[in-house]
Parts: C-alpha cells; sequence; structure tokens
C-alpha cells in the first residue's frame, strides 16, 4: 500500500530498557533509540523511580542528569514507554501518482499569465544609484527616474567699484545663502535648499567686481565707480554690488547700494534679502553698503576734518568647514586736507584713500567686497574694483557631483567655484 510519511517499521513499537552503570561524575548517557520528551521514557536508578520534571532531560539519543548517579553496575535503567518519532518528510519532486492511494488525484495547476502589455521596452539597460524604476501608465514603456537632492548653497555677487574726488565706497555683491543655522544678506535668514538632479549640468556664473572710478586727471575731476556683475546658480540670483557716487554721478542700486557723493546726498538702495544701502554724506561721500549692515555716513566737516565711517559689514559663514566674512563694502574717500578716508567693511571692503594720487584699495577677490573712493586732489587716483564673488555648494554625504574646487567638512561635499564654470550634479 503507498503511504506519505513515516514508514510501518519507524512506526512499530518493540519494548526495549537500556541499562547504564553510573561512577559519580558521569551524568549524560547516550541512549539505543531517539527520544522527543522525557515522556517517553521511565528512569531508575538505584531502584528509585526519577522525576521527570527535575532529574533527567532527553535530547534525542542522549539522557543527561542533573547530578551524576552514584557508582554501581547496571544500576541505572531507562524503559522506553512510546515508539520511535521520527518525521520523515517526502523530498521535493517525489510524490507522485503511484505514491498516493488511488482515491486523491493529482491535477496539473495552471499558470496565470501576468497582464503585461507587449511590446514594452525599458529606456536603458540599468539603472544608477539613486534612480527608481516608474511608470507613465497604462501602455508607455517603464523609465529610470534620477530622484533629486538636496543642496545648501552660498552665492555671492561681484562688488561695485569706489568713485573718485570725494567719492563714495562701492556697494557689496548681493549675498544669498541657505546654509542652515546661518543669516542670508539684508538681515533675512537662510533660504531654502535646491533640489538638483543627478546627472543634470548647471551653468555657474561667478560675478566680477565693478571697475573704480577712472579718467578724472586733474583737481576737481570726478567719475562714479561701476556696478559688479551678478552671480547665478540654478533658480537664485545675486545682485552685482553698485557702483560708488562721484560728483559725476549718483551712487548705483544694487546687491548692497554704493555710497553717496555730494552735498548733501544719499546712499544707494540695496535688495531685499541680499544687503543693505550705501551710506548717506551731507558733504563728501559716503560708504559703501555691505550684506549686514548699512555702508558709514559722510561727515558734515568736510572738507575741513573729521572721520567717514566704514564700510558695511559683511556676513560669516561656515559653509567651507571654517568661518569666513564675505560682502562688505568699500570705504569712501578721504580729503588730504584732513577729512580720514573710511576704512573697508569687514568681509572683504576695500578702504578708501585720504591722500591725492593714491588708489582706493580693491575689494578681497571672491568675496564681493566693495571697492574703496578715491581721494580729493592733484593728480587724482582711481577707485578700487570692486572683489569678484563667489558660488559654494554643500551637500550630505560622499561626492556625487562634479566642477569646482571639491572639499569635505563635517560630513559634507563642498564645490567652490572662484570662477564661472559648470556643475553637473
Amino acid at each position: 500500500m503507498a503511504f506519505i510519511g513515516n514508514t510501518p517499521t519507524t512506526q512499530a513499537f518493540t519494548p526495549a530498557v537500556d541499562y547504564f552503570s553510573g561512577n559519580g561524575s558521569t551524568t549524560a548517557f547516550t541512549l539505543s533509540r531517539p527520544v522527543a520528551s522525557v515522556a517517553q521514557v521511565q528512569v531508575v536508578i538505584d531502584n528509585v523511580a526519577q522525576n521527570p520534571s527535575s532529574a533527567y532531560t532527553v535530547s534525542s539519543n542522549t539522557i543527561t542528569f542533573t547530578s551524576a548517579p552514584l557508582s554501581g553496575t547496571n544500576n541505572i535503567y531507562v524503559y522506553y514507554t512510546s515508539p520511535i518519532t521520527d518525521v520523515i518528510a517526502p523530498g521535493q519532486g517525489t510524490v507522485n501518482t503511484n505514491s498516493v492511494v488511488s482515491s486523491i488525484s493529482l491535477t496539473t495547476p495552471t499558470l496565470v499569465t501576468p497582464n503585461i502589455t507587449t511590446g514594452l521596452t525599458l529606456t536603458g539597460s540599468a539603472g544608477t544609484v539613486g534612480q527608481v524604476l516608474t511608470s507613465q501608465g497604462s501602455g508607455a514603456a517603464p523609465t529610470w527616474t534620477t530622484l533629486p537632492y538636496t543642496v545648501e548653497y552660498l552665492i555671492v555677487a561681484g562688488g561695485g567699484g569706489g568713485g573718485v574726488n570725494s567719492a563714495g565706497g562701492g556697494g557689496a555683491g548681493g549675498y544669498r545663502s541657505s546654509v542652515s543655522g546661518e543669516s542670508s544678506g539684508g538681515g533675512l535668514s537662510a533660504e531654502a535648499p535646491l533640489s538638483l538632479v543627478s546627472g543634470t549640468s548647471y551653468t555657474v556664473t561667478v560675478g566680477a567686481g565693478g571697475s573704480g572710478g577712472t579718467g578724472a586727471t586733474t583737481q576737481g575731476q570726478a567719475a562714479s565707480g561701476v556696478s559688479g556683475s551678478n552671480s547665478v546658480f540654478s533658480s537664485v540670483t545675486s545682485i552685482g554690488g553698485g557702483g560708488a557716487g562721484s560728483s559725476a554721478g549718483a551712487a548705483a542700486s544694487g546687491g548692497s547700494g554704493g555710497g553717496a557723493s555730494g552735498s548733501p546726498a544719499t546712499g544707494a538702495a540695496g535688495t531685499t534679502g541680499q544687503g543693505y544701502k550705501g551710506g548717506d554724506t551731507p558733504n563728501g561721500g559716503g560708504s559703501g553698503g555691505g550684506a549686514s549692515a548699512v555702508g558709514g555716513s559722510g561727515t558734515a566737516s568736510f572738507p575741513t576734518g573729521g572721520t567717514i565711517g566704514a564700510g558695511g559689514a559683511g556676513v560669516a559663514s561656515s559653509i567651507t568647514g571654517s568661518s569666513v566674512t564675505r560682502g562688505g563694502g568699500g570705504g569712501a574717500s578721504g580729503d588730504s586736507r584732513g577729512t580720514v578716508a573710511g576704512a573697508g567693511g569687514a568681509g572683504g571692503g576695500g578702504g578708501g584713500s585720504a591722500v591725492a594720487g593714491t588708489n582706493g584699495t580693491s575689494g578681497t577677490a571672491n568675496t564681493g567686497g566693495g571697492g574703496g573712493g578715491a581721494a580729493f586732489g592733484t593728480p587724482q587716483g582711481n577707485g578700487g574694483s570692486g572683489g569678484s564673488g563667489v558660488v559654494i555648494l554643500r551637500y550630505l554625504g560622499s561626492q556625487r557631483g562634479t566642477g569646482g574646487t571639491v572639499t569635505s567638512s563635517g560630513g559634507y561635499t563642498i564645490h567652490t567655484f572662484n570662477s564661472s564654470s559648470t556643475y553637473t550634479a
């Protein structure tokens, strides 16, 4: 007769007794047949029945006593009370119609064909890290889609140039930041970070600093500074700093406004979220605005003496791992007759000159600092040029994109662009 499971031989029960001799130290003894439970044997030592719940345990062919039986010859016996309990599972694919009784029939299973539209092809042979397989709907071929990743940025525009002849200082380049916990320009909080798509190329534009005023050759001639150029990455644009004013022309607005020149005159406006206005003046020049402060004002005692306030201060950022201040306004020019020039604002602003024939100091490169104004007198100097801007990106984890100078700090990968280029995400 066909059967499934244990053979009749395995299921049969033949009474048996195992005898062992104790030695006072041995606790484990080998049984002649496997058992699965202490309920399948009765154990006697020195004619005393043993408690199965505490005196011993069994595991297959081994019986282990809680304490070693005393010495004696065949003073231990184990009486089997149930059949062998081996479980025999039929091997995969070994059960067929010949293995079962005739009243049982086996049928071939029906395979269900998945409902897949034919003629579709997968775009691309394989995905890459960061991609997921997506569908555009019924009948459309599935495609690999790249998930975006988050990037924090600091984007500073070029600073404005300083003027000539009792002129103002250049305004700092616009300052925009999305670094968590830091400030953007103009006193605002950090902006939202960007989401970039892997494999996409993004143009990086680093704004040049505006040139300082030039061409004035004799005392009394004047020239205004030129505004800086914008810095751009993705959807974010920082506005170039405003050029400084002079008697030849008013100060220009920008990321931060250029300092005024006149009797009296008002500094030019900055851009909301990027910088402050330039300094005013009752007579002479005002210093350029900075990313975090209004430019210093001129002095009412010009031209007989006094001190002009410094260019507006910039903003400090640790996006690269070290704290660096950028976006300082340029200082206004002084006068050889006693007016002290304005100092450059913290963050790369160039100081103004107070000696005839000397140039205003240029803003520091890649800070967006404004240029300093040149003094009244003969010969005439030139206004300082604005400092160029910078674009810095960072994201958590190992390097994913290419472009710029790549460094790492605090678990971030950092890309610094000191000149225009391309970032490939």
